[in-house]
């Protein structure tokens, strides 16, 4: 009854959750001794953030001040990355058009515009051609077309060459290889000549509404918090920015998208969104083992034909040093509890066709994110009262090409379109819902590229896996087009797919040799995360006692090997009798993957303080 019971409130929403976690720490309290030595070991105080422990009920701030100051706007956008800019650029261009005084914001998480940006990225350029039509005069930092097209299936130590044709998913010709930040950037200033206020160090934090239950805009994160959830001297109250409507470009899995789903019912017609995680390292490497617009990818080893995934590896120059993007990219719904995404990349890179390549180079930066992989069927309703999503937030990405960007900007342009129209309309109005975007988007190539494409990801789900979906791709996609009467379904949740440690084996991974591969925290180092360590985590936990009593009893800890930046690891307790679970926010890179592989569900990212994470340099 306890499992039918958890499995219930497990599969709604986070305040279902909160509220069955409480129930079910306070039934534990009445329980009998009879618990493992495991279970007995009492987990300490982890979760201090507010979203958990209500300050209202916090004799610490009672004599603290919470009222904000607020600021009026027409567009407020959540998000700086190309969504979210594109969003911004062509709502400035329809105001200058209109010759209509429009107040457009960026919120932006990062200190600086591109910095939280990582992506392969090998760049489709037809929305920018469409937004920014003279993007090349001026001065786009996009300048390595791509030459060479290769698609191979691996083994541990054979390459085995798939002819790449016009039509494939992985054709390339005529995109570009970018460090996407870079673009990022480049797009931030187009956005601030047009007019646009772009802040960045400002995380969104909170939805506010108004009475009648639409969208409001957003609050900003406080800054001034103790670890303990206390106030410093230096607390000082976020800011609200109020507008008619509100565009969400949080990226994929945003943690204010994930309460909107649940408020407004976005997700009550599509299928589960599924995930990927994509890892990622830049190379300096030595010049004749460098081929400038080479775009290689690959599937097969390391990983085996039932887990979703591919590596990808770029060869571009930039400022006249010889780089080489590389990283793997594998589905989140694996099976394994012991798989660990970040050793796989380093094992990867030992295989006999990549590994030459880096021989003699150096490493300069590394980095993760997760990514939308639902495709079609997993886009949840996008607009509601008071705002709409774009972007990898609601899943806009080609996935058998592996790229987002391009429709990813092309959504938020027309959601722009939209939004615009219909301020315009109802210029009296609190607030707008941009309900004719959705009609826009099924207009579009956009949607004609993700129907094409709707069954590709599916596919490798049927006993046959990778070689079942290569097939299912080769004969529906490439000759016929996605034009099958049928659309496949996605099994579940990622989180739900794990199966308890008993059932497998560990993985014996090699040992990094500190040339090609390397360890965890090494890596870590490269991303230039920081946040300030005095602050509650931002990876809050719905119950502080579930790491030890489910995720490490049942699955072997599987949140210290599926983040990519070492943020949990369970630790010995101090007594000696069992082991507890350390969260080192401070290394958090802002993937999401914990938040979306917990099998628990019990790990809920929110944003940290202004100025945390990660601080690529064109990732």
């Amino acid at each position: 009854m306890a499992s039918r019971v958890a499995g219930k409130f497990l599969s709604t929403g986070p305040w279902h959750r909160q509220h069955y976690f409480q129930r079910l720490y306070q039934a534990r309290a009445l329980t009998t001794s009879r618990c493992s030595l495991r279970s007995s070991v009492v987990q300490p105080r982890l979760t201090t953030h507010y979203t958990q422990n209500p300050r209202e009920q916090d004799p610490r701030w009672a004599e603290v001040s919470m009222e904000r100051e607020s600021y009026p706007a027409d567009v407020v956008i959540v998000g700086g990355g190309p969504a979210g800019m594109s969003a911004a650029i062509r709502l400035a261009q329809l105001a200058q058009q209109a010759q209509k005084e429009t107040t457009i914001v960026v919120l932006e998480k990062a200190t600086e515009i591109g910095q939280h940006t990582l992506s392969g990225a090998c760049l489709e350029t037809r929305a920018l051609d469409e937004l920014l039509p003279d993007w090349k005069d001026r001065g786009a930092p996009i300048h390595n077309p791509v030459t060479h097209d290769k698609f191979a299936l691996l083994t541990e130590t054979r390459r085995i060459p798939i002819p790449i044709l016009p039509g494939m998913p992985m054709y390339n010709m005529g995109n570009h290889i970018v460090r996407l930040g870079h673009v990022v950037s480049w797009l931030g200033t187009q956005a601030e000549e047009l007019g646009v206020e772009v802040y960045p160090g400002q995380p969104a934090a909170e939805l506010l509404y108004n009475e009648d239950g639409s969208l409001k805009g957003v609050a900003t994160a406080d800054s001034g918090v103790a670890k303990d959830g206390s106030p410093k001297p230096t607390f000082q109250r976020g800011m609200e920015f109020h507008a008619k409507c509100t565009i969400f470009a949080e990226g994929c899995h945003g943690h204010l998208a994930k309460q909107l789903y649940e408020r407004y019912n976005l997700r009550n017609d599509c299928q589960p969104q599924t995930y990927g995680i994509g890892l990622k390292e830049l190379w300096q490497v030595p010049k004749e083992n460098h081929k400038p617009g080479t775009v290689e990818h690959t599937v097969g080893w390391p990983l085996n034909k039932n887990t979703y995934g591919g590596s990808f590896l770029y060869h571009l120059e930039d400022g006249g040093e010889s780089l080489v993007a590389l990283g793997l990219v594998m589905g989140l719904d694996y099976t394994n509890p012991y798989i660990s995404p970040f050793r796989e990349l380093q094992r990867f890179k030992h295989h006999p066709s990549i590994e030459t390549t880096l021989r003699g180079g150096s490493r300069l930066q590394y980095g993760a994110r997760a990514l939308n992989e639902g495709g079609m069927q997993s886009l949840p309703k996008l607009t509601f009262p008071g705002g709409c999503l774009v972007g990898c937030s609601p899943g806009f990405m080609n996935v058998p090409k592996i790229k987002g960007t391009h429709c990813a900007m092309k959504s938020a342009m027309l959601a722009a379109e939209s939004v615009f129209e219909s301020i315009t309309q109802n210029e009296d109005a609190i607030s707008v819902d941009p309900v004719q975007y959705e009609t826009r988007i099924r207009d579009s190539w956009v949607w004609k590229e993700l129907y094409a494409a709707r069954n590709v990801r599916a596919s490798f789900h049927s006993p046959l896996g990778l070689y079942g979906g290569l097939l299912y791709t080769g004969i529906f996609y490439i000759f016929l087009r996605g034009k099958e009467p049928w659309t496949l379904k996605h099994p579940g949740r990622d989180s739900d797919r794990l199966k308890p440690a008993k059932e497998n084996s560990p993985i014996d991974y090699p040992k990094p040799d500190g040339e090609i591969s390397f360890d965890l925290l090494t890596s870590v180092s490269l991303t230039n995360t920081n946040h300030d360590h005095d602050q509650p985590p931002h990876l809050t936990l719905y119950d502080d006692q579930v790491p030890v009593e489910k995720n490490l009893a049942i699955y072997a800890g599987p949140e210290g090997r599926y983040c990519p930046a070492g943020v949990y690891e369970f630790v010995p307790v101090e007594s000696g009798d069992g082991e507890r679970l350390q969260i080192n926010a401070q290394n958090c890179i802002h993937c999401k993957t914990c938040d979306i592989k917990c099998p628990s569900q019990n790990i809920n990212w929110v944003v940290p303080e202004p100025g945390g994470g990660p601080a690529y340099n064109g990732m």
